[in-house]
Formats: C-alpha cells, sequence, structure tokens
C-alpha cells in the first residue's frame, strides 16, 4: 500500500494516451467531444500546466464513469505534487464506485501521504472489507509497511487498532489483526502493548507466524518474556519451516546468546539436513568459537550442497563466504597451502578484495607481515566504504601481529583526518591500552562517551580498564552496568562486570556473573577471569579445567597466558 508512483511525463504519445482513454470510455453522443477533451487534456500537460489538464481529464472521469479516466486525473495531481486535488479525484471516484478497491487504495495512501492519520479510519476499514477472505490475512500484513513514515506513530497505532476493531474479534483475522496492531505498537514505542498483541494474536492462532516473528523482534528489542511465545510455537509446531527456527538462532545471536544460537542452528541441520542458510550460519559460529573439525564439516556441507541445489537468485556471496571460512579454518591448522586453495575456488571480481584480505592474513601468519601489508595497501580505494574496509584490515593485521605502535600510528593518521569518528576513536583508544598509555586511553574513551553517548563499547572497556588496574573500583562498576543497560546480555560485557565486583571482593556474586557468561559464550577471555576467582577461593580443579577448554579455545589469548604466567600455573 505504497504510494503509487507518479505516472510518467507526457510525451508526442499523449494522442496515442487520448486514444486509449477515448477507446476505454463508454460509448456516448458526445464520443467526439470527449476525445477532444482527453486530446486537450493531454497536451496542456505536455505544455507545462498540470492543473488545466487536471481539471479536463477529472470531468471526463465524472461524466463517463470510467476508472481509468480517475485514475489518470489522480496521476496528474501526484505527478504536479498536489495532494489536495489528487484526493478530491480519488474521492470523486470512490463516489462513483463506491465497491472499487482501487479508488479506495489511493485515498487511503494519499490520505497517509498528505500526513492526515486520522482521516484514514474508513478507508483503511474499506480496504480490510473489500478484501477477498483469501487475501484479508495478507492485506491486514501490508498495513504497518503503509504508517512506516507518518511522523505520529502513537496517533497511526491508535487509528489502525480502531479501523481493524471487527477484524481483531473474527476467528479468521483475530491473529493476523492483533499481529498488525503489535507491530504498530512497537513502532510507536509500546513494547509492552505489543507483547500484549503477540500473545492474543498467538492465543487465537497458535499455528500463525505472525505471532512469531513480532515476538523475536521484541526479543532483540529486550523484552525477554517475547521469547516464551517463540519457544511455545515451536513446541507446539514441530514441522516449523527452518527459516524460522534460523531467524530465532539470529536473533539469539543479536543477544550474545551463543550457545543457544548454536543449539537452535544443530536442530535446524538436523531436522532438515539440505537447508542452506542453516549450514553456512552454524559453520561461522562454530569456527568463531574456535571448533576447526565442527566448522570444517559444516562449511563443506553447505558448498556441497549449494554446488548440488544452485538455488535461484543464489548470488556467490554464500559460496564465497564459505570458501572464505574453509581458508581461515586452514589457517589455524597452519595449513596453509589448504588455506590458498579455498581462496583459489572463489573468482567473482566483487570479492577480490575480501580474497587479498584473507591472503593478506595468511602472509602474516607465516611471518610475511609486510607482503601482507603490501597487499592491503595495493586494493583499490575508489570509495570511502573501499577505503574504510582498507584501513581496518591493516589495523587488524598489526594488532594480530602485536605491532601496536605501528597500528596506533596508521589510526592516528586516519583521524587526523576525522578526528569525530567514534569506531576510529575506539580502536585508538585500544591500541593505546596495549601501549600502556592508560591516560591517552581514558582521554580517548571519555571523548567518545560525550561525542556518542550510546556507544556502549566504551563504557566497558573504561570500566574494565578501572578494575583491572585496581582503581577507582565503584566508578568501574557503575560505567560496566551502564554498558549493560545497552545490551543486558552481552557475555563480555558481564566479564567485565564479573571482574570488577570479584576485584569489590564480592566474589560470591562474582562467580554468578562468570557462571552465566562463560556459559553464554565459552571464550578463552572469560576464562581466565573465571578461573582466577575460582581459583582464589580454592576450586583448583575446576579452575584448572575452564583454563584448559580456554586455551583450546585460543591458545595465544594474552589474557589467559598472563593469568597462568602470573598465578605459576602449568596446565
Amino acid at each position: 500500500m505504497a504510494q503509487p508512483p507518479a505516472p510518467e511525463p507526457a510525451t508526442p504519445s499523449g494522442l496515442a494516451q487520448a486514444q486509449a482513454a477515448h477507446e476505454s470510455a463508454p460509448s456516448s453522443l458526445l464520443d467526439s467531444a470527449l476525445f477532444y477533451q482527453l486530446l486537450l487534456g493531454e497536451i496542456t500537460l505536455q505544455d507545462g500546466d498540470p492543473s488545466a489538464s487536471f481539471a479536463l481529464m477529472l470531468d471526463a472521469a465524472r461524466k463517463t464513469g470510467d476508472a481509468e479516466l480517475y485514475q489518470r486525473a489522480t496521476d496528474i495531481a501526484l505527478q504536479s505534487r498536489s495532494g489536495d486535488a489528487a484526493l478530491q479525484a480519488a474521492r470523486a471516484w470512490k463516489q462513483a464506485q463506491p465497491t472499487s478497491r482501487e479508488a479506495n487504495r489511493y485515498e487511503l495512501q494519499i490520505l497517509i501521504a498528505l500526513n492526515r492519520i486520522a482521516d484514514t479510519v474508513e478507508p483503511l476499514k474499506t480496504e480490510i472489507r473489500l478484501a477477498p477472505d483469501v487475501e484479508r490475512a495478507s492485506v491486514l500484513a501490508t498495513v504497518p509497511r503503509a504508517y512506516a513514515r507518518v511522523s505520529d506513530k502513537k496517533l497511526a497505532a491508535t487509528v489502525v487498532e480502531e479501523a481493524l476493531a471487527n477484524a481483531l474479534k473474527s476467528a479468521a483475522t483475530a491473529s493476523a489483526a492483533w499481529t498488525t496492531v503489535g507491530r504498530m505498537r512497537l513502532a510507536a514505542g509500546d513494547q509492552l502493548g505489543a507483547l500484549v498483541a503477540a500473545q492474543r494474536a498467538q492465543d487465537a492462532d497458535a499455528s500463525d507466524e505472525g505471532p512469531v516473528l513480532l515476538a523475536l523482534e521484541l526479543m532483540e528489542a529486550n523484552q525477554p518474556d517475547a521469547e516464551g511465545l517463540v519457544g511455545k510455537y515451536f513446541r507446539g509446531n514441530p514441522t516449523a519451516r527452518p527459516n524460522l527456527r534460523l531467524a530465532y538462532a539470529r536473533a539469539l545471536l543479536n543477544l550474545q546468546r551463543y550457545t543457544e544460537a548454536a543449539a537452535q542452528l544443530q536442530i535446524v541441520t538436523r531436522e532438515k539436513p539440505d537447508f542452506l542458510e542453516g549450514w553456512l550460519l552454524l559453520g561461522s559460529l562454530q569456527l568463531q568459537d574456535n571448533q576447526l573439525t565442527q566448522a570444517q564439516t559444516s562449511l563443506e556441507r553447505y558448498v556441497a550442497l549449494a554446488q548440488q541445489q544452485k538455488p535461484q537468485g543464489e548470488s556467490e556471496y554464500g559460496l564465497a563466504q564459505a570458501y572464505l571460512s574453509l581458508s581461515q579454518v586452514a589457517e589455524k591448522r597452519k595449513d596453509y597451502a589448504a588455506a590458498e586453495n579455498w581462496l583459489s575456488k572463489i573468482d567473482n571480481p566483487s570479492d577480490f578484495a575480501r580474497v587479498q584480505i584473507r591472503r593478506a592474513s595468511l602472509l602474516a601468519s607465516q611471518g610475511k607481515l609486510e607482503q601482507g601489508l603490501q597487499l592491503i595497501r595495493e586494493l583499490p580505494e575508489g570509495s570511502a566504504e573501499e577505503g574504510r574496509l582498507k584501513l581496518n584490515a591493516e589495523v587488524s593485521l598489526l594488532r594480530d601481529a602485536r605491532q601496536y605502535q605501528l597500528a596506533h600510528d596508521v589510526l592516528a593518521q586516519a583521524l587526523s583526518k576525522t578526528p569525530d569518528d567514534p569506531d576510529l576513536l575506539y580502536d585508538q583508544a585500544m591500541m593505546a591500552e596495549k601501549l600502556d598509555r592508560t591516560d591517552e586511553m581514558e582521554r580517548l574513551l571519555r571523548q567518545l562517551i560525550q561525542l556518542k553517548p550510546d556507544y556502549y563499547q566504551a563504557y566497558n572497556a573504561l570500566g574494565y580498564s578501572l578494575a583491572d588496574r585496581k582503581i577507582r573500583l565503584p566508578e568501574a562498576r557503575e560505567l560496566i552496568r551502564k554498558a549493560l543497560e545497552y545490551v543486558p546480555t552481552d557475555p563480555f560485557i558481564k566479564d567485565s562486570l564479573g571482574w570488577v565486583e570479584f576485584r569489590m571482593g564480592n566474589t560470591s556474586e562474582s562467580v554468578q556473573i562468570f557462571e552465566a557468561a562463560y556459559k553464554a559464550k565459552p571464550d578463552a577471555e572469560i576464562a581466565a577471569h573465571f578461573g582466577e576467582v575460582l581459583w582464589s577461593i580454592g576450586q583448583r580443579e575446576r579452575a584448572m579445567a575452564i583454563w584448559k577448554e580456554g586455551q583450546l579455545l585460543s591458545p595465544d589469548n594474552e589474557t589467559l597466558l598472563e593469568t597462568l604466567n602470573r598465578l605459576r600455573v602449568k596446565l
């Protein structure tokens, strides 16, 4: 129900348009006069007088009652950006043909475009009433998109709910209607109201996918109760489409609940072994968790299925991503020949930069850092996006090689050109921390917080740094808690909170926080901290076990190595 596009400007084919309109009109004694009127209307439009053209066309439409002429008059008004005239024509059309869905749609779209939201109740009711029974649910689903650009979202939500009163009561449409109301409430910032609507939608039809998709959006909007609707749906619909479970996995990933996301992907790939997207996402997640054998199996499964299925519309992006990930698996195993072999399978020019960056990493892993940097520096830089890609790749390569001063210098040069770039400020602060320039790090992070108050990583980084240095611990805790306000489930920020609680002597609370963080995301950094807390309270066997897990995940993790060395622990 988007606003109809304006018609193409009239051209010398106006005669043909007039002829077509004339032929579509009913025969009458005024045929010749009507034809002349239509021709004159098109000519005046060509001559730059849309007002006169509109008047002639609307008059012809009223004389004949022809839908095409009403539509032409409305389109001329829209083309000339005369909303009031367009509304006049649409309403005249609707009055002449009360059962015309097209006339009603035009009126509804124009009212929304004019931001006359309160006046859309009746046209929206009519749109739903005129829709065939088999189309009514899909019509309801399009309503939130129609109101997506209105300025007063709360008014729009109220108007839509009023217009959908009958649909909300009908068993055939209640689920779709409540889902629509929920989406309108969510757009208006009423998350609790949206959750109630999603619950009512699911109560009306437990097999409908609409409430589940709304619940997934609410999960990502930090409404934890919405997840109950998702779980209820899957329990009641064991043969649900794999795309829904994949969407659930993506929502969990966005909430940094990696272990639970992996569990959902395992279900997807087990129940639907030929589901492409599930294997690719699962393989990527397993690679991130350093589960190299499992990652290779999943990614190779994706490649085999992609080559076999060749799905319509499938670009080569998915295969390229799989090959890049397989190359990374081989690199981690120090099998550089295999890593290069996977890269050689990517021949799409659009992937050239990604392939070269991966090759640069391979070179750096073999002690050829300069050659790797040269590959990155030779990449084209025709746009700001390409320039940022090169910069990030160079800094990442230097950081991984522990060339922190060089990375700091590269970032300093970039910041001299864009001193208020939030991401550059954050990266530079992290490089300053690696160089033990804590004053510079704190200055940059505070500058970033002032510039972009919702940049939660800055609160976390500063709070963790204070806690790690055992200074200003109450402030450190407040900073980390501020970060958690933005991402309450982030396991890495919970790791920071657990660490500051430990530094403040709240050991039992620290253990509980680390239990949850490590369960959500087994990670070497979290393992280092969690193990140290357990070690301090005498749970040394468990501490050793967690440290060993962390070492398997990332043998070169600096925090883990420093912890083991400081505590004189040998695994």
